[in-house]
């Protein structure tokens, strides 16, 4: 299959985790209270070329009008923002949005939702990782938040990926004022419950991540049906994969 490849699943997709996490950490916890609550993100660095977005928007706008393309076998969803057309498919349990600018002939962007392979199967039913690339021109407009609502209200868990670009985590966290978002830990296999809360050490570190509730999903739903495991221990559970 002509699949995108976007998901940051090679262990070399990303640069490892900054030097000095501790020294780092210390001279946090000495920073004003103000400035504590502002630093919320988790590790932003991922910055995308404009030119190769341009260049990547303009091929998958081909193979959308391509009869013969794979990527072409989309369905049009209703009408989430006007004057764009959002076309979805699905591949090996995987959610393509492309949406496109008909008046100006051409893709504004895509959200693909992913598959966390890091997760076992129980998990993989009820989770995705959206990854979007949008170009400049249609940025800040709500196109994002629009495709992650619609992916929201189809009940799937969104998690975060091992890292944001500023925009994407501006994103996050705009959807967890309307949405009960959580900060986890990737341990086993396993979705293990932070809280709303994590001290610096555990935000910088690749397991932990945030998860926005679908429709029809709370904290209590999540542990009743062991999506989450309890929090008590989660903690250490990272802290110690670390060691």
């Amino acid at each position: 299959m002509n699949a995108l490849v976007l998901s940051p699943r090679a262990s070399g997709a990303f640069p490892q985790p900054p030097p000095l996490r501790r020294l780092r950490d210390l001279l946090f916890r000495r920073l004003p209270a103000p400035a504590r609550a502002a630093r919320m993100e988790l590790r932003i660095d991922v910055q995308h070329p404009e030119e190769s977005i341009e260049t990547e928007l303009d091929t998958l706008y081909r193979r959308l009008h391509t009869a013969a393309d794979p990527v072409s076998a989309c369905a049009t969803l209703p009408i989430l923002l006007p004057g764009l057309i959002f076309r979805h498919r699905e591949a090996d349990g995987e959610h393509y949005i492309y949406v496109e600018d008909p008046a100006a002939g051409r893709l504004a962007g895509y959200t693909v939702f992913n598959r966390l392979i890091e997760v076992d199967r129980r998990t993989d039913r009820h989770v995705r990782a959206p990854h979007s690339k949008y170009a400049p021109a249609y940025q800040g407009r709500g196109i994002a938040t629009a495709v992650y609502e619609w992916a929201l209200a189809q009940g799937i868990c969104l998690v975060s990926g091992a890292r944001q670009s500023v925009g994407a985590h501006a994103l996050w966290r705009a959807l967890g004022r309307r949405h009960p978002l959580r900060y986890v830990a990737i341990v086993d296999k396993r979705l293990h419950d932070l809280g709303t809360e994590v001290e610096p050490r555990l935000r910088e570190d690749l397991n932990t991540r945030m998860i926005l509730f679908g429709a029809r999903w709370s904290l209590g739903r999540a542990k009743a049906s062991s999506l989450l495991r309890g929090s008590e221990n989660s903690a250490s559970l990272v802290l110690s994969e670390d060691a």
